[in-house]
């Protein structure tokens, strides 16, 4: 929770920066590659989180890796470096993605079905959200057996959960209650 929270405290920081040098949307670009690239790249992510591995072996490696980088993203490097934070770095690139898609007026929305969501359904649930929301929205689809049927939508920090594996919950409650 506090690394989340750290996290986005120097996203908000480092978007502010790239909002005014008029980069944001090539730091966006930096940032999901980056995070990308840490989520496929268990090593990486290991090394990253490894307090044993020098700082400075941590940059090179960055460095390496991501060669042709912004110059807000590598000073990001530098600050987490300096701040012994690098750690973090995965969870940064996200929260700044979220955060530049939040600036622009886009949205995700994660919708979790029991069965996988046909075309048609899809456009319906798109058209809903779009309405409650009125921004730009994409369409998260997660399939989760147990929630048995129905779904559970989630835009931003909103959550609505129709599914029946809550609804059967909610009469358990009641019966034990009583």
């Amino acid at each position: 929770m506090a690394g989340t929270r750290a996290a986005i405290r120097y996203a908000k920081a480092v978007l502010s920066l790239a909002l005014s040098e008029k980069k944001a949307d090539k730091v966006n670009n930096d940032m999901i590659l980056i995070a990308d690239t840490i989520a496929q790249n268990k090593d990486l992510a290991d090394m990253l989180g490894n307090s044993v591995v020098k700082s400075e072996a941590k940059k090179g490696a960055l460095l390496a890796i991501f060669p042709k980088l912004n110059t807000i993203s590598n000073g990001l490097f530098d600050v987490l470096i300096a701040n012994k934070r690098i750690d973090i770095l995965n969870e940064v690139a996200q929260q700044y993605t979220i955060l530049f898609d939040e600036q622009n007026g886009k949205q995700i929305a994660t919708v979790t079905t029991a069965v996988a969501l046909t075309k048609d359904l899809e456009k319906k649930v798109l058209a809903k959200v779009k309405a409650l929301t009125s921004k730009e929205v994409q369409l998260e689809s997660i399939v989760d057996e147990s929630i048995l049927g129905g779904f559970i939508l989630r835009v931003g920090d909103k959550q609505f959960d129709a599914s029946i594996s809550n609804k059967l919950n909610k009469l358990k409650r009641e019966f034990t209650l009583n």
